[in-house]
């Protein structure tokens, strides 16, 4: 008899002796880490007076007459003691509990010999009766698939990966708390957007039967929060999902979480002093330290502070000291592909690209990596800074910049374009780059010209994604492990399924 089976019928045995085996309600006195800490205050009290705990049974040994195993609830574990003349339906527990089960328990605490604190169990409850066997003690969830796929399993068997998620939480309220400190308000936009925008990203689209017409997940918050400042708020923020169409990789999910903000009566310089204070704050008050967890990098591994001035480095110097190619933001479509070759990029992968587009893949695939200090990469071509205002010194360029750490880009930031005529006049490009193909180009959107018309005053954006940030302040080095429940490829056996309905 295989172990579903034989818990199956702990069920129905359960049921015929009048026992419920997924009840209702159980009401504890404590969790487990309040009754050690009431313990430590009180122990007389926690002696003469029974605790009401619960939590998953991770732990069983029966020895004859008497039982000891252990239960575990969010945050903490504790030892258990059952005997055949002390506990209530002591055989009950003995044939129809398992591992695994989720139980309550009633009785003083006491410390063993061993030094162990340990509830006298008088009377149990079985709360929920688990069909499927826990992953195995000792070994524990090691396939990568399984932890992704089935979080619970991992969460289950993992004290460690509850903690990191727990991390995640912490993370985020962080910064809330900053952005709230430094004066900005907290607001919701739209997920499901007529006109998507924002970002250069396929979108998902989905359709609303009411209204008959397509909508789309939104990719950025971008056009929404710029349309509150125009309607008279200084500073705004979100933290949200966002979807793009996109591929899965360490660093990329199609659903991840960004937090935008924009800020009236600035550029990307305030920007740029505010990503470095936020990300500062967030690693003290989370991680009690401006250093991050050592990264690998090379085959060895690597300390970053972000407590430092972190460096900044215009995108045009940085090709030149990490990839070794001398370009200019002037530099030709002939130039460009020349540079990129000599790098190893292949003319082939390059079709069709404008010379900013090449110049770009030259940076995407030769100089990211590089960037493991917290280094700001200032000053793009304006060509791919379709919502950017131009570079005061040179319209070739765009005040936008980007925070790169370990590696990998952490956000993105601007000088945000408020003049209607000329983001108009980029909106009819970028129209003209769809029709040839480009499916990440901006859609025309009338209505955020519309709100333009009406004044954006001079503005600083910043985007920052948080399932990034969590990688860095956690030392993980996939977004899938600090996503709850990242989109996985399909099984073979889905897929199968799929195709059978």
């Amino acid at each position: 008899m295989d172990e579903r089976t034989s818990r199956a019928e702990k069920v129905i045995r359960l049921r015929e002796s009048g026992v419920d085996p997924y009840p209702h309600l159980y009401v504890r006195s404590h969790t487990i880490g309040e009754a050690r800490e009431a313990y430590k205050a009180d122990q007389d009290m926690l002696k003469a007076s029974p605790v009401q705990l619960a939590g998953r049974l991770i732990e069983v040994r029966r020895m004859g007459k008497v039982i000891f195993a252990r239960i575990e609830d969010q945050d903490d574990a504790i030892q258990i003691y059952l005997a055949l003349d002390k506990t209530q339906d002591y055989l009950r527990f003995k044939e129809l509990v398992d591992r695994g089960d989720v139980v309550g328990v009633e009785g003083p605490l006491f410390v063993t010999k061993t030094g162990e604190l340990t509830v006298q169990t008088h009377r149990f409850e079985l709360l929920a009766k688990a069909l499927q066997p826990m992953p195995e003690k000792f070994h524990g969830l090691k396939d990568l698939e399984t932890k992704r796929r089935q979080r619970y399993l991992h969460l289950m068997s993992d004290g460690e990966a509850r903690q990191l998620f727990r991390k995640r939480s912490q993370i985020f309220s962080s910064v809330r708390n900053f952005m709230e400190g430094h004066g900005f308000l907290d607001v919701q936009t739209p997920m499901l957007q007529p006109i998507y925008g924002g970002a250069a990203a396929r979108p998902f689209v989905t359709h609303h039967n009411d209204l008959k017409r397509d909508l789309y997940l939104r990719i950025a918050q971008e056009l929404y929060l710029k349309r509150l400042i125009v309607g008279g708020f200084d500073r705004v923020y979100e933290m949200a999902p966002v979807f793009r169409n996109e591929g899965i990789d360490s660093t990329h999910n199609p659903e991840f979480t960004m937090m935008e903000a924009y800020q009236a009566y600035a550029d990307y310089s305030h920007m740029m002093d505010l990503v470095e204070a936020l990300v500062r704050h967030v690693a003290q008050e989370v991680n009690g330290s401006y250093e991050l967890p050592s990264r690998e990098v090379d085959g060895s591994q690597v300390k970053i502070d972000v407590g430092k001035p972190w460096r900044r480095l215009a995108y045009f110097d940085a090709l030149r000291e990490y990839a070794g190619v001398d370009l200019s933001p002037s530099a030709s479509r002939v130039e460009a592909l020349g540079a990129a070759e000599s790098v190893g990029i292949l003319g082939g992968d390059l079709e069709g690209l404008g010379s900013e587009q090449i110049i770009g893949e030259i940076f995407d695939q030769r100089v990211e990596e590089k960037l493991i200090e917290p280094t700001l990469i200032l000053d793009y071509p304006a060509a791919l800074c379709p919502l950017t205002k131009r570079h005061r010194e040179s319209p070739l360029l765009a005040e936008r910049f980007e925070p790169y750490i370990a590696g990998f880009e952490l956000g993105n930031a601007f000088s945000e374009l408020n003049d209607p005529e000329y983001q108009r006049a980029q909106f009819v490009a970028q129209g003209r780059a769809a029709q040839a193909g480009d499916e990440e180009a901006h859609p025309m959107d009338d209505d955020y010209i519309n709100a333009l018309e009406y004044g954006l005053p001079p503005t600083g954006g910043l985007g920052i994604g948080m399932d990034r940030l969590v990688m860095l302040l956690t030392g993980m080095s996939s977004i899938r492990d600090v996503i709850l429940f990242p989109l996985q490829r399909q099984l073979p056996e889905e897929r199968n399924r799929g195709e059978s309905r």
